[in-house]
């Protein structure tokens, strides 16, 4: 009798192909006993077609000798119509079976879902899982045959537990390969073309071909769970797989030796079985950070205080040129920036992250962006199991554009005391305390007692299931923070903000405008609430935005009176909500809470106008630190003479400091060169350049003269341009700095940066920037 075993592991990779006429299914796992190769068998492909499309399909799939089986299900579409499922023993048959409904126009549902994510889902898998099956131990991997799965519960592997290498290229301009640089806390390495001086962490091979397959062979010698780069899918890997088929070669480097593919998809465009790969650019950009470019020097120096080995210029000219003369110090420059991007994920626990959201959704731990995925993942076998199968893209009964969040006029001045008392989650809590819910609106608008929404909208009080999704997700959210898990708790904020934008997107299959609208809407009207009830107290609210309201305070109010006014304020508020939904047979899950004491705060008037401009404030909070909101000092395509300008001008009237000096020294310097530095603009390519015909902004006019005089320059969308503007308009600065330029056009700054500046609080300073300045013009 065969010998069966169970693994306990995390997820890494799934494929599904047809095997002897049969659909097979792969997961690999990484369990503490190591790899784990687990093989599904006698699953069906399935698809779902309306019961009276049903005897059609049949006939026709009869007739084009596709084998089939056919089901009637207590399943039905959100019209209330009933539904027949389609079974498939192997992809090929399922295709087939697509492409003759496709060809009459006959509508399939669900038909986009992979089965491998399908039966991970239906048994509500999620990042980790329990592998049964018949065992044997090949090529030093665990593998499990006619094997069955389940969800895991336990503590999954943390990223030290994983094993993880950092990869990165050197090449022509030509993509003919260079070097090859490896990084970890134990393996460090550069093979590299060429001869040269045998080092430890520096190997010469003769050729391309040489260079592959020791790639090839270090790949399967360290066996990395998890291979991670900058742009390393792209770039790495598209040049190294391009080079080997140019070369007539293979790259086995998946585990069980499987070649390498790449394919056209968005999604999966990097196919290696057994190992993930994961993209430092994009693992920030999906983690929300920010920075001012998302190049590997630009961050490696933001995050690290460090920079790479070349700097500036003509990067590519300088590899070409020392792996000509300098391959050692190439070689440095390679391995290097394997060693940047391995800190940059330590430094923001990228891997951790990538974890905690495959535990949370269920998607596959490469897989970034994927809000709508991710939502379909865990709400889909919910929905199955309540009787319903999902509707296809764009087919909400109702069409029309919801409202954004409420943002209040403002009443701009200068105040001594404000409070901000902000919503916790408010869109989440919405969802929560109203049922809102894809099934609560079609159950909901057959129903007496149901729960009012907007825009016609109604939903159930019984059937639904993202408030009790959110609830989970809060709830673990609380016990990471109790935890400290930092990036747990991140992680699960991200998911849960991102419920509303999913439903509310129309690449979402659920999308109906009338649960986005019950979301935002009910925020308008308890924010509008809010707003009344501080009022009806005696204070005034100056501003509100989305989920936060900004109260005004008595000016000789102490630190204390305004904490204890500003905790007294939003306990009353929750008080008022929980009696308010109680009476309607609701729970509320609204939280108002005091987050912030500004003291003093400013909030300026639209450039040019007496009313109150919107998203932008400056404020010193109660930890003493100066904040700016849409202000110049918080953008970051502003210079740093602006930021640095506005800074200490609001520092100064912010403590009653006299400005009048501080300005016109600020104008003296601009003007004799002493802050050429500070001046140099930053801005993203919002499309390619060949978009930009009739408007042409400073900063694609500075790149296009470029080009000019080198036409070998390539910059392309999300780029980001560094440019100064001169007498002779705006100047492409390739090193981001400038140097030995003598035709600045000073006056622009003055007018363009610093003028706007003095002139928003002009009122509050009793002086006049043109007066300013014309005086000091007088005085030479």
């Amino acid at each position: 009798m065969a010998l069966e075993r169970t693994f306990s592991g995390l997820l890494l990779t799934k494929q599904q192909f047809d095997r002897d006429g049969k659909l097979v299914l792969v997961f690999w796992l990484k369990a503490k006993e190591g790899p784990v190769r687990v093989e599904v068998e006698k699953e069906h492909v399935v698809v779902f077609c309306l019961a009276e499309d049903a005897n059609w399909f049949a006939s026709t799939l009869t007739r084009e000798g596709i084998r089939f089986q056919q089901k009637p299900l207590a399943l039905k579409h959100f019209n209330q119509s009933k539904v027949v499922g389609f079974y498939f023993t192997n992809l090929k048959a399922f295709f087939a079976a697509k492409a003759c409904a496709n060809e009459s126009g006959l509508v399939l549902y669900e038909q986009d879902i992979k089965h491998c994510d399908r039966y991970l889902m239906e048994r509500f898998i999620q990042g980790q899982a329990w592998a049964k099956g018949r065992y044997q131990f090949k090529n030093g991997v665990h593998c499990l045959y006619q094997a069955k799965l389940a969800k895991s519960d336990e503590t999954s592997l943390l990223s030290s537990e994983l094993t993880c290498l950092s990869l990165d290229i050197e090449c022509s301009g030509l993509g003919v390969l260079y070097s090859i640089g490896f990084y970890n806390a134990t393996f460090q390495k550069v093979v590299m073309i060429g001869k040269g001086q045998p080092l430890h962490w520096l190997e010469w091979v003769n050729d391309e071909t040489a260079l592959l397959k020791r790639f090839v062979e270090i790949i399967e010698e360290l066996d990395p769970d998890i291979m991670i780069g900058w742009n390393v899918i792209d770039f790495d890997f598209s040049v190294l797989f391009k080079r080997a088929e140019e070369l007539g070669l293979k790259l086995p480097i998946g585990r069980f030796s499987s070649q390498l593919r790449l394919s056209q998809s968005k999604v999966n465009k990097l196919i290696l079985p057994g190992r993930i790969v994961l993209d430092g650019i994009d693992m920030l950009k999906n983690a929300s950070y920010h920075f001012s470019s998302f190049r590997l020097g630009q961050v490696s120096y933001e995050l690290l205080g460090e920079e790479k080995l070349i700097q500036g210029g003509d990067t590519l000219a300088e590899i070409e040129r020392q792996f000509k003369y300098e391959k050692e110090a190439l070689a440095k420059y390679n391995l290097q920036d394997c060693k940047l991007v391995w800190d940059i994920f330590e430094n923001k626990s990228l891997i951790d992250f990538a974890i905690a959201r495959a535990k949370l959704t269920g998607l596959d731990l490469h897989r970034l962006g994927g809000s709508v995925a991710a939502f379909t993942n865990l709400y889909l076998p919910h929905l199955h199991r309540a009787g319903y199968i999902a509707p296809n893209l764009g087919e909400s009964p109702v069409h029309f554009e919801s409202p954004g969040g409420y943002v209040m006029d403002s009443i701009p001045g200068l105040y001594q005391n404000v409070l901000v008392l902000d919503y916790k989650s408010l869109y989440p809590s919405i969802i929560r305390s109203f049922k809102i819910d894809p099934l609560g609106l079609v159950e909901g608008l057959k129903q007496d007692n149901a729960i009012e929404g907007f825009n016609g909208a109604k939903f159930s009080r019984t059937e639904h299931f993202i408030p009790e999704l959110i609830l989970q997700l809060w709830q673990a959210r609380e016990v990471a923070k109790k935890e400290h898990d930092e990036t747990m708790s991140y992680a699960i904020k991200i998911i849960m903000n991102s419920f509303y934008g999913v439903l509310g997107s129309y690449g979402c299959r659920f999308f109906d405008p009338r649960l986005s609208s019950s979301i935002t809407m009910r925020g308008h009207e308890i924010m509008k609430t809010t707003k009344q009830l501080i009022e009806e107290k005696g204070f005034q609210v100056i501003y509100g935005d989305t989920d936060s309201t900004f109260v005004a305070i008595d000016g000789n109010n102490s630190q204390r009176q305004c904490d204890d006014i500003g905790r007294e304020l939003a306990q009353s508020i929750n008080t008022y909500w929980r009696k308010v939904l109680s009476e309607k047979g609701l729970e509320s899950a609204l939280e108002l809470e005091f987050e912030t004491h500004y003291k003093p705060f400013f909030m300026p008037t639209l450039r040019g106008e007496t009313t109150g401009s919107k998203k932008r404030y400056a404020g010193i909070n109660q930890t003493g630190k100066l904040i700016f909101k849409g202000l110049e000092a918080a953008r970051g395509d502003w210079t740093v003479l602006a930021k640095e300008f506005q800074t200490e001008l609001y520092q100064k009237l912010f403590t009653n400091q006299a400005v009048e000096e501080y300005i016109t020294t600020q104008v003296k310097l601009l003007k004799s060169g002493e802050l050429d530095d500070k001046l140099v603009y930053r801005k993203r390519l919002g499309q390619d350049l060949e978009m930009y015909r009739r408007n042409i902004p400073p900063h694609v006019r500075a790149v296009l003269d470029y080009q000019v005089v080198h036409p070998d320059f390539f910059i392309k969308r999300g780029d980001w341009v560094s440019y100064v503007i001169t007498l002779d308009g705006p100047l492409y600065l390739p090193e981001q700095h400038i140097t030995h330029l003598n035709k600045i056009d000073y006056q622009h700054y003055l007018d363009k940066q610093l003028k706007p500046i003095v002139e928003a609080i002009e009122k509050e300073l009793q002086l006049s920037f043109e007066q300013l300045v014309n005086e000091q013009q007088s005085l030479f």
